[in-house]
């Protein structure tokens, strides 16, 4: 054991970290917060879909996040990196952070966001989280209206096709190569208006971070202003399941690699809980990642009172 025991200490400092370590701050529990400053939205122009903060940037969100935390003196936040970790015997945990210190805590909260993993073409990856998205609702407001594409395939290039005529009633679905699209989605995508697409892309095209076309690798063009692509999620390193949670198998649907939890963030490991992005297998938001992030705190605060 080390001499540094945290009632709790929150991994990330993202919307869901912030909101549970200022629960934890309200409750009095001393806490940790632990970031590395890389929260995976920092790319976007806004936040999109969180009441009260629609449009606003989120890096000054998160900096706002921050300031509040200073009302609450058992609260600290340290720029580091939570590198590893396990449980003891006696129930608590021992992280081990990149400057080397190791910390003793009673509970952990994992909120380290996701790893967004989405496919080798080039011109996504300046494009991404603007013109190139993987939600609609946090972005077709703003892309309404232009011709936009769909880089998936099979059920989930079908159902993110068929979505985004909410948007647009311009859709392509582009497989990037032959289709694996049955009878049945072929002619849903038909009667909806999308057109199909198989050709291998090579490119994409349009000044700095605006899209203007898709350039496939025969040399043909596609006049596009917004690409929505199927993004996998996975955890950013092994330290959930090293504490013993359990992940979740991703599926054609939702390739999402998220912790298992309860409504409360519980993982089934004692003081151990989860909340945000990587705690959660439907499609991440900055509202969803607030809320869970509150009633996780909510929970570790009720535990270090009451114990499990």
């Amino acid at each position: 054991m080390t001499e540094n025991i945290e009632e709790c200490v929150v991994v990330g400092a993202g919307a869901a970290g912030l909101s549970a370590a200022l629960t934890l701050g309200r409750g009095g529990r001393t806490t940790l917060v632990v970031d590395t400053g890389r929260p995976s939205n920092l790319a976007t122009t806004g936040i999109r879909g969180l009441l009260g903060q629609d449009g606003r940037p989120p890096a000054e969100f998160y900096a706002a996040g921050r300031r509040e935390l200073l009302t609450y003196p058992s609260v600290t936040v340290r720029n580091d990196e939570v590198t590893g970790g396990r449980r003891e015997p006696d129930g608590s945990f021992v992280l081990t952070l990149g400057s080397g210190q190791p910390i003793t805590t009673r509970t952990v909260i994992l909120t380290p966001g996701m790893d967004y993993r989405y496919p080798h073409v080039d011109g996504i990856e300046e494009r991404w989280g603007g013109t190139v998205f993987h939600c609609p609702f946090c972005h077709g407001w703003e892309l309404r209206g232009r011709p936009m594409a769909v880089l998936a395939d099979g059920a989930v290039g079908a159902h993110g096709a068929l979505n985004l005529r909410g948007w647009t009633d311009q859709v392509t679905l582009l497989t990037n190569g032959p289709t694996r699209l049955t009878d049945e989605q072929r002619g849903r995508l038909s009667a909806g208006g999308v057109r199909l697409d198989e050709r291998p892309l090579l490119t994409l095209q349009g000044p700095g971070a605006d899209l203007e076309s898709v350039v496939f690798a025969d040399g043909g063009e596609l006049a596009v202003g917004a690409l929505l692509v199927k993004a996998g999620l996975y955890q950013r390193s092994s330290l959930a399941p090293d504490l013993g949670a359990v992940l979740t198998e991703p599926d054609e649907m939702l390739t999402v690699q998220a912790i298992t939890v309860d409504p409360m963030g519980r993982t089934g490991v004692p003081g151990l809980f989860a909340a945000g992005d990587a705690a959660t297998a439907v499609p991440p938001s900055m509202a969803s990642a607030v809320a869970s992030g509150y009633l996780t705190g909510a929970a570790a605060v009720v535990q270090l009172a009451v114990g499990s």
